[in-house]
């Protein structure tokens, strides 16, 4: 009987995630990067290249083809289906929260466990990108994963883990390239300290990590004038020099703890907290994330998802800041009153205000708007409950279950998961359309000229039931052919050669016609 009860925990335990990362209404992508891996993927099954990533008829040699395949190998598994195409992050968030699990009971222990991976779930980076069909998640999971082998050796004799360590490596490379070097320096201190860089079983486990890299090394090459790390090595230059993504030295500084809310505060209390703590801990829990942020702020490039690979370390310290407050005699009482006092009320502020002010002016339907205000006045109402007379169980209990509640109204009202809505039903329109239900639809691509324009038509594209090739110019089409355009001058120059058979602001500047 008792076996049965810790069965059912267990069961309990995996349920409670199902909410954070299983969204089972319609989806769609944003262009960048989401829509344009996804629109690779398809021409892998499409036209069974599996080998040289496509933007159409070209190729593109500045990234691998590592989550191109698998989001590929993903539908012709599983179904040509945008689920399929979004499967490989969600396995990779799966495994991630599991592993900051076991990280939480590596450097604490078995009791609260579990809150470790929710803290993690229900930040807004972590959760925006467990939805996106990007490498983002599946590169972090991989680094998480190497952290974890990394505390795990104890010993020269812990093979496994030793393996582990360097399999991760190559494997991450195949993802993100040249930013695995940055997890592998800020571990540098850990790394020494554990002495086993020259036992084979981590250069074997390198060996079979890099695997996947050498084999695709191997197979593009013949089709390339010159070795394709040259082309990633060009890609890594153009990234470390001045770029539209360039941002200034402490760009992380305000990045982070924004893009880490609603655990920010309690995070840097628990990070500055180890510090001063176990020599163990303090490596991992405060020296690499550190290092890491101060190797990325050097870095000219600065995107907010390059320190996803940390979101992990960070949920672990926001459960150290939170268990400092709660212990602290000096900060207890200011904790309760901030959590159970100041920050409802802005929560309820924010919301009165979104309802009355801000409602109209954004493009959300009736059913976004009701869980964004219904997910926001549970957060606020949740946190009303906190008391100072209740135990560190309770505390924690009633603090995560409004960003709990919170995240799953989100995730279900389809903002981060039907992101590109509009576009979506306007598609679905135009598919049903008798002259359009079967036809091969070709897309211009003069009409690329700018990120809007380019952004639009990755989303028609992959919206499109059969997409053609692209054209350098609508004068290529033969009678009777479809064509995605906004050469607006050619078909006023040859007025009764094509007809506009339908255009839309939602789709502007991009009009289908139809070579007469």
């Amino acid at each position: 009987m008792v076996n049965k009860i810790l069965k059912f925990r267990y069961l309990l335990k995996i349920f409670v995630f199902i909410p954070l990362i299983f969204y089972f209404g319609k989806r769609s992508y944003i262009a960048f990067d989401e829509g344009y891996y996804a629109l690779q993927a398809r021409w892998i099954l499409e036209k069974g290249n599996w080998t040289i990533p496509l933007w159409w008829d070209e190729y593109v040699l500045d990234r691998t083809i590592g989550l191109q395949f698998l989001i590929a190998k993903s539908q012709d598994l599983f179904g040509r289906n945008i689920f399929s195409a979004y499967l490989p992050t969600t396995v990779a968030s799966i495994l991630m929260l599991f592993t900051t699990y076991k990280l939480h009971e590596e450097f604490f222990n078995k009791k609260y466990a579990i809150l470790s991976p929710l803290i993690l779930a229900t930040t807004y980076l972590w959760f925006d990108y467990s939805h996106l069909a990007t490498q983002d998640i599946i590169y972090s999971c991989l680094v998480t994963i190497g952290v974890l082998a990394l505390v795990k050796i104890k010993s020269k004799n812990d093979k496994f883990y030793i393996l582990l360590f360097g399999i991760w490596i190559g494997l991450a490379f195949m993802m993100k390239t040249f930013l695995v070097f940055v997890p592998i320096l800020s571990l540098i201190p850990f790394i020494l300290k554990k002495n086993f860089l020259f036992i084979k079983f981590f250069w074997l486990g390198l060996l079979i990590g890099f695997i996947p890299f050498l084999f695709w090394t191997f197979s593009i090459n013949p089709y390339l004038d010159k070795n394709i790390i040259f082309y990633l090595v060009e890609k890594f230059n153009f990234l470390s020099s001045k770029n539209t993504f360039t941002n200034p030295f402490y760009y992380y500084f305000w990045n982070i703890p924004v893009t880490f809310l609603p655990w920010s505060f309690f995070a840097i209390i628990g990070t500055t907290y180890n510090i001063f703590q176990s020599k163990e801990n303090k490596y991992i829990l405060t020296f690499f994330p550190l290092i890491l942020v101060a190797i990325l702020s050097i870095f000219s490039t600065k995107t907010p998802y390059y320190t996803l690979q940390i979101s992990s370390i960070f949920s672990l310290n926001t459960y150290v800041g939170i268990k400092f407050l709660f212990n602290s005699y000096k900060y207890n009482r200011f904790f309760i009153f901030i959590t159970s006092k100041i920050i409802p009320l802005f929560v309820f502020t924010l919301t009165f205000a979104y309802y009355f002010f801000f409602k109209d002016l954004i493009n959300f339907n009736t059913k976004e708007n009701t869980f964004i205000i219904l997910g926001l006045l549970s957060f606020g109402l949740s946190w009303t409950f906190i008391r100072y007379k209740q135990s560190f169980k309770e505390i924690l209990i009633t603090l995560m279950i409004g960003p709990y509640l919170f995240t799953s109204f989100i995730l279900q009202s389809g903002l981060f998961t039907d992101r590109s809505r509009e576009i979506r039903e306007e598609m679905e329109y135009v598919s049903s359309l008798d002259l359009v239900k079967n036809q091969t639809i070709m897309v211009d691509k003069k009409g690329m000229n700018n990120s809007r324009s380019q952004s639009k038509i990755i989303r028609i594209s992959l919206s499109t039931p059969k997409l053609g090739v692209g054209l350098e110019s609508i004068n290529q089409l033969k009678k009777s052919e479809l064509a995605w355009t906004t050469d607006l001058k050619t078909m006023q120059n040859n007025d009764d050669s094509y007809k506009v058979i339908y255009e839309n602001d939602v789709l502007n500047p991009w009009k289908l016609i139809l070579k007469k």
